[in-house]
C-alpha cells in the first residue's frame, strides 16, 4: 500500500470517527451539536478542533441576518406601498428606485452597491435570501461578520462593475453578486481540501453547489432571453463576477480561519488584482462606456 492510499485512509478515519473513538468528549448540548455540524461543513478536519475550542455565538451572525432583513424590508416596501401592477414580479416602483443600478444614472456611485437591496420579484428575493442565510450564517459563525461582509460586498461591487462593462445597457437588481461570492469562496475551499474529506461527502457538497448554481443561472438566462415577463432583467454577468470574487478573495479569507489575514501574501495579491479591476472599471465607465 503506497503513501497516498495511507493518507487517504487516515483522512477517511478522521472524517468518520466518533467523538468516543477519537478520545474527545461527545457534544452534549444542542449548541455543541450545532457547532460540531457547522465545523464539519465549513472547515477541513485539521481546523475543526481549533474552532470547537473557541466556538460561541458572540458576536452572533449579525451581518448576514441584518442585510437579509434590510433586503426583505426593501422588497416589502416596493411590493406593498409603491405603485405596482403586481407584486409577484415588480416593475414600475423599482425601475424608478434610487437603489437600482441604471446605466443612465451610473454617475450616482452608490447604485453600484445599493442595487443589492432591490429584487425583481418573489422568486428572486426568496432564492437569494435562502442561499445567503443557508450558507452565510454558518460561514459567519466560523469566520465572523467582518470577513464574511468583506467577501459579500466584494462580490456585490464586482458584480455591478462587471455588468457595467460586459452588459452596459442593462439595469441591475438583486444580491446575487454577494451570494455568489459566498458560494465561490466555499466552493474553492471544498476543492482545495477535497483530499481530506470522505470522497462521497465532498462530491455531495460539490454536486449540491453545481445544482443550485446551475438552476439559478439557468433561471436568469431564461428570464433574460426567453421569458416575456415585464420588469428589470436579472444579469447573469453579476452572478459570474460575484463568483469570481468569491473564488479569489473569498477563498483566501475563508482559508485563513485561525490566521492573521493581513499577514497572508495571497490576500494582498487578491486585493491588488481586485483594485486593478476596480480601477479599469471606473476608467471604462467614465471614458469608454457606450451608454451616454
Amino acid at each position: 500500500m503506497n503513501n497516498m492510499e495511507l493518507e487517504r485512509m487516515a483522512g477517511w478515519a478522521e472524517e468518520t470517527e466518533s467523538p468516543e473513538e477519537s478520545g474527545k468528549d461527545p457534544p452534549t448540548t444542542c449548541w455543541e451539536k450545532f457547532h460540531t455540524t457547522v465545523s464539519n461543513w465549513m472547515l477541513p478536519p485539521d481546523r475543526r478542533m481549533s474552532y470547537m475550542e473557541r466556538a460561541n455565538c458572540l458576536p452572533p451572525p449579525i451581518f448576514i441576518i441584518s442585510i437579509s432583513i434590510i433586503e426583505l424590508g426593501v422588497f416589502i416596501y416596493y411590493a406593498v406601498w409603491m405603485p405596482q401592477k403586481q407584486w409577484i414580479t415588480l416593475d414600475t416602483g423599482i425601475t424608478n428606485s434610487p437603489f437600482i443600478y441604471r446605466p443612465d444614472k451610473r454617475e450616482e456611485a452608490w447604485r453600484f452597491v445599493s442595487y443589492m437591496l432591490v429584487h425583481a420579484g418573489v422568486q428572486h428575493i426568496i432564492g437569494n435570501l435562502f442561499l445567503q442565510l443557508f450558507l452565510g450564517i454558518p460561514l459567519e459563525m466560523v469566520h465572523k461578520g467582518h470577513r464574511v461582509g468583506l467577501v459579500y460586498i466584494a462580490g456585490v461591487i464586482g458584480g455591478s462593475l462587471a455588468s457595467s462593462i460586459f452588459d452596459p445597457r442593462l439595469a441591475l437588481v438583486g444580491a446575487s453578486g454577494g451570494v455568489y461570492a459566498l458560494i465561490g469562496g466555499y466552493f474553492m475551499n471544498i476543492i482545495v481540501n477535497f483530499k481530506d474529506m470522505v470522497p462521497l461527502f465532498g462530491m455531495f457538497r460539490i454536486l449540491g453547489i453545481v445544482l443550485i448554481v446551475g438552476t439559478d443561472v439557468g433561471f436568469a438566462l431564461y428570464r433574460r432571453y426567453i421569458s416575456k415577463v415585464a420588469g428589470p432583467q436579472v444579469s447573469f454577468v453579476a452572478h459570474f463576477a460575484g463568483g469570481l470574487a468569491g473564488m479569489s478573495i473569498g477563498y483566501t479569507v475563508f482559508s485563513c480561519f485561525d490566521k492573521n489575514l493581513i499577514k497572508d501574501p495571497r490576500f494582498w495579491i487578491c486585493i491588488a488584482a481586485y483594485v486593478a479591476f476596480l480601477a479599469f472599471a471606473v476608467f471604462f465607465n467614465i471614458f469608454l462606456s457606450p451608454v451616454s
